[in-house]
């Protein structure tokens, strides 16, 4: 699709021939929302309220939606969440309009199935990019739906639709990588760097290093069991979880304790047995204390400069297998120097040809053995071992490692 162009710069040079609702019941706010889309190329309906808003969805079924907060009768909130509520609008992309900004009110529209945030002050640059962003999530997970739907329906002409799904496959992990942190310095006196290796095109290992509030760095380190779209799938939802603005709301607190017994109660075993294991951390920046739970995950290695380390993993349940299940956390501080390492179990659970484990005692010498080298050469050596003992070029299972250091 024209608009499905995620390296483009300039949101207004795109020719396009998406169709885009704007909801609005102020007229001239609506109207001059509307003609910036028309100038852009989109295709633009417009209806004055939320009820008229809501029959046009059925109507018309636009590529994007883009609401007012403030209505009366049916506000924007309220009309998403009826969507949401329509198993036919499943793959509805929806933007709301605010002219306040707070986090309050940004998380609400979250849980309450916004998508995403416009304010009313927007520049013409930042309207162009949201919209394009929200296409482009439309394209995305209808085309997800729509190969799985033919994948159950029939297994015909498999020849001429693998091309198809490869593509669709290469999309998908460019979305699911595009949930990864920017390697850099989430904050001021730490390094971050990280390699992901999904075994297959799309994978269910996902992290993340991002602040937590003013006070946090907020870690996790997430595996959703099985492979391809289905697990992807699964792993940017709990992603979604895991976001600052959506833990405030549901949880109330940066706590991982909390945070991890919420997510058991949210995110239960499927029918068809699948669940997740985490490891949650934070970093208390003015004490440099960091609290973990894992559930069910390998966690984290924690690697003084004396080449010393010791692993931040607890035999906590994984997610969903009960309902009441109890999570508590570890505390260790973190010094000048002192690096973290999180890692996937696909990087340790390997097995050679002779099928005997490497282990998390080989790889714990491999990181202290590259005491002296820098994060990104450390994690790279221990992917290379890991492979070199399987004999395989690629991993068979999907494979992630992060490594953030505290600067001196």
């Amino acid at each position: 699709m024209p608009y499905d162009n995620p390296s483009q710069l300039d949101p207004t040079s795109v020719p396009r021939t998406a169709s885009v609702l704007v909801i609005d019941d102020e007229p001239v706010a609506r109207r001059s929302l509307a003609g910036r889309l028309k100038n852009m190329g989109y295709q633009v309906i417009e209806a004055k309220d939320g009820a008229e808003g809501l029959e046009l969805v059925h109507q018309s079924r636009p590529d994007l939606i883009i609401v007012d907060w403030m209505m009366p009768g049916m506000d924007g909130p309220t009309l998403c969440e009826t969507l949401r509520r329509d198993a036919a609008m499943a793959t509805s992309q929806i933007i709301m309009m605010t002219a306040h900004d707070q986090p309050e009110q940004i998380a609400e529209g979250l849980a309450r199935g916004a998508d995403d945030f416009l304010s009313k002050s927007a520049s013409l640059q930042e309207i162009g990019a949201r919209v394009q962003a929200g296409l482009r999530a439309h394209a995305l997970v209808t085309q997800l739906e729509r190969t799985r739907d033919d994948l159950k329906r029939s297994n015909h002409d498999l020849v001429a639709k693998q091309a198809v799904l490869e593509e669709d496959l290469l999309s998908s992990a460019r979305f699911i990588e595009s949930l990864l942190p920017p390697p850099g310095r989430p904050v001021p006196g730490m390094a971050m760097t990280w390699r992901y290796l999904p075994s297959l095109t799309l994978g269910g290992d996902l992290f993340g290093v991002r602040p937590w509030g003013p006070e946090h760095l907020g870690l996790f380190m997430l595996d959703a069991s099985g492979h391809g779209v289905s697990a992807a799938l699964r792993a940017a939802a709990m992603v979604g979880f895991l976001h600052p603005d959506n833990l405030i709301h549901v949880v109330g607190s940066y706590d991982p304790e909390a945070i991890v017994t919420e997510a058991n109660r949210r995110f239960p075993m499927t029918e068809e047995g699948d669940y997740f294991t985490l490891w949650v951390g934070t970093i208390h920046l003015p004490t440099w204390t960091l609290t973990s739970v894992s559930a069910g995950h390998g966690g984290a290695a924690l690697c003084r400069p004396d080449q010393s380390c010791i692993w931040l993993s607890q035999t906590n349940l994984p997610l969903g297998f009960t309902h009441d299940a109890t999570y508590r956390a570890m505390t260790s501080g973190i010094h000048p120097r002192d690096r973290l390492y999180l890692l996937s179990d696909g990087i340790y659970e390997t097995m050679s040809p002779d099928k005997e484990l490497w282990g998390r005692e080989r790889l714990q010498q491999v990181i202290e053995q590259q005491a002296d080298q820098s994060l990104i050469e450390t994690i790279d050596r221990c992917l290379l071992a890991s492979r070199a003992w399987q004999q395989a070029e690629h991993f068979r299972d999907d494979a992630a490692m992060v490594g953030l250091q505290r600067l001196a």
